[in-house]
């Protein structure tokens, strides 16, 4: 099983938890996003995913893309260590905690949009900043809310072992301390990703931990 990642890649961090979490080994592959215009538009890496994105997951033969669909992947196919709940409701629920990250703040604020924003729109380094703390804060309140109100909500975003939520949830923070966003407002958000970190699964997918990190 091989992983194509870059450190700083949230979506790829969101794998390399899950990877970790369920005890699998996996070659990890660096794709500098950075170097010579970004490696993902490269004639090899092209060939193999045209979206040009990290991760990708290949598995003896297959291909695989988005990180959640990966995160899914594993799951039914090393069904050790559960990274969604046994019941149809449960997982409807960690689905819907991992996709405000995963699809209502991440993609306005991924590498791609904020390159956009500096390049053809002209955006200052303040504007930049600005853009990715107004919609950051829009989703936190939102997850933040829904976990204090949820009787489901355990020492981690649903329950009390770690689901695919929280691999969702820690590279986000860490993401939102790096551009100093405010998170004080989101106490049991910043709890969990505490406990969290705790974890050696955690600790060991961080983007410093990482072969390609600089």
């Amino acid at each position: 099983m091989k992983l194509y990642t870059y450190f700083r890649s949230s979506a790829a961090y969101r794998v390399r938890i899950a990877l970790n979490l369920k005890g699998i080994q996996a070659e990890l592959l660096p794709v500098d996003l950075l170097k010579d215009g970004g490696e993902q538009f490269g004639a090899a890496y092209d060939a193999l995913n045209p979206s040009h994105l990290v991760p990708m997951l290949e598995d003896d033969g297959m291909l695989s893309t988005q990180s959640l669909a990966i995160i899914e992947y594993l799951d039914e196919t090393c069904p050790g260590n559960p990274l969604l709940p046994r019941t149809p409701r449960e997982r409807a629920r960690v689905r819907a905690l991992s996709q405000v990250i995963a699809c209502d703040i991440h993609p306005l604020n991924n590498l791609r949009v904020l390159k956009y924003l500096k390049r053809k729109l002209n955006a200052s380094p303040e504007q930049r900043d600005e853009w990715y703390r107004h919609w950051i804060s829009l989703g936190l309140e939102a997850l933040e809310r829904q976990l204090v109100r949820d009787p489901e909500t355990g020492l981690f975003c649903h329950g009390d072992t770690p689901t695919m939520a929280d691999c969702c949830l820690v590279p986000q923070l860490y993401n939102a301390r790096k551009f100093d966003c405010d998170l004080t407002p989101y106490a049991s958000l910043v709890a969990i990703a505490e406990r969290c970190e705790a974890l050696p699964a955690f600790r060991n997918a961080r983007p410093e931990e990482q072969q390609d990190a600089r």
